[in-house]
């Protein structure tokens, strides 16, 4: 019997599971193929066609290391938020820029204050620093406010987080209030803001940024309104000494070379970006419409998928999401207390929410017994 090489204690504490089952694993496990790809708030718009244009053009290039300082998508971004070059981190993704937050903010046994059922993502990165996870439950279908406030106040959480708009119940705070939030935070509590459906939904809800503010990081993501989730690319705006606490750890070379490309196109391609925002604002009409026609309660949404109270509790919804994954709809659901009797349809193409609209009753019949 050989000897094995020890974990950290950290490491060896941690369970051995992931935030996510991906819809790959999903079929692998059924042995075929989803015909409606509507669960993990992807664009099925696709990027830009300059995007896809600049992107078959430089495929031969990509023998070729990538910038590690990612100098023209920084340049790009500071300038679409008119801020300096020294205010933008690029990572991969959000998550990888989470996990760099993660790293830099919390010590082991550290509280670290979210809502209880928000992007599993980010806790998954806190227990992998030690941290301890606070959770506050939300209200009226919403993170509370308050309630972040008041727990990161009791527990002196070095770390908050709060998306706007929200992810898994699509809401949103307006950009007032989120300002009333911030300014309320103690200055020694870092606030990640992740804003990675703030294209999709009212300008309203983004606050100015404020780049002299040294305890709010505000996130965006080339995965969803941009069409480009599989590319992994995403960045960060935030107080230029914060950016360069960043520098000290992130991976450098983590950044492809066609995502950095990439990711100026799409910037440079607002146009195509508004074509997008309005296609996902017809989608989201068109599900709450079939949601509506089986006796199901939308949630008002400014993200590109629509949670639906399905009426009942966490095992009947879990019934409906059952009842569509066997009739090949790969969709989710929140599963925490509350929120868990809903389930969550991303905007896909139209074919995919004819077969949405076709498969629902019969999930629904079946999940009734009937």
């Amino acid at each position: 019997m050989h000897q094995r090489p020890p974990l950290t204690p950290l490491v060896a504490a941690l369970p051995s599971t992931v935030p996510f089952v991906g819809p790959e694993a999903r079929e692998r496990e059924r042995g075929r193929a989803f015909r409606a790809r509507i669960g993990a708030n992807e664009s099925s718009f696709g990027p830009s066609p300059r995007v896809i244009e600049r992107m078959a053009g430089i495929a031969r290039d990509m023998w070729m290391y990538c910038d590690p300082d990612n100098h023209d998508l920084k340049v790009a971004a500071a300038a679409h938020h008119g801020v300096k070059v020294e205010n933008v981190v690029v990572g991969e993704g959000i998550d990888g820029l989470l996990s760099l937050v993660a790293r830099m903010y919390v010590a082991p046994g550290d509280a670290v204050v979210t809502s209880l059922g928000a992007y599993p993502t980010f806790n998954f990165h806190v227990a992998g620093a030690g941290g301890r996870l606070v959770t506050v439950p939300y209200e009226n279908d919403r993170e509370s406010l308050d309630g972040l406030l008041a727990a990161v106040r009791r527990e002196r959480a070095p770390l908050v987080y709060l998306s706007n708009p929200d992810n898994p119940m699509g809401s949103w705070w307006e950009a007032d209030e989120l300002i009333r939030f911030i300014e309320a935070l103690p200055e020694t509590t870092m606030l990640v803001l992740d804003e990675a459906y703030g294209e999709l939904g009212p300008a309203s809800a983004l606050p100015p940024i404020d780049i002299s503010r040294p305890n709010v990081i505000r996130m965006r993501t080339f995965s969803k309104a941009y069409g480009l989730a599989g590319i992994r690319c995403g960045y960060a705006v935030a107080e230029a000494q914060v950016i360069r606490d960043f520098e000290k750890i992130r991976n450098h070379y983590g950044v492809s070379r066609m995502a950095q490309i990439a990711g100026v196109e799409a910037l440079a391609d607002q146009d195509y970006l508004q074509s997008v925002v309005a296609r996902v604002a017809a989608g989201r009409r068109r599900i709450a419409g079939i949601a509506e026609q089986n006796g199901l309660k939308p949630l008002a949404s400014a993200t590109n998928f629509v949670t639906i109270d399905c009426g009942g509790d966490g095992a009947f919804a879990l019934k409906v999401l059952q009842g569509l994954l066997s009739r090949d709809v790969f969709i989710r659901k929140p599963m925490v207390p509350v929120l868990d009797r809903c389930i969550r349809v991303s905007v896909g193409l139209d074919h995919e929410l004819d077969i949405f609209a076709e498969e629902l009753p019969g999930a629904l019949a079946a999940a009734r017994g009937n």
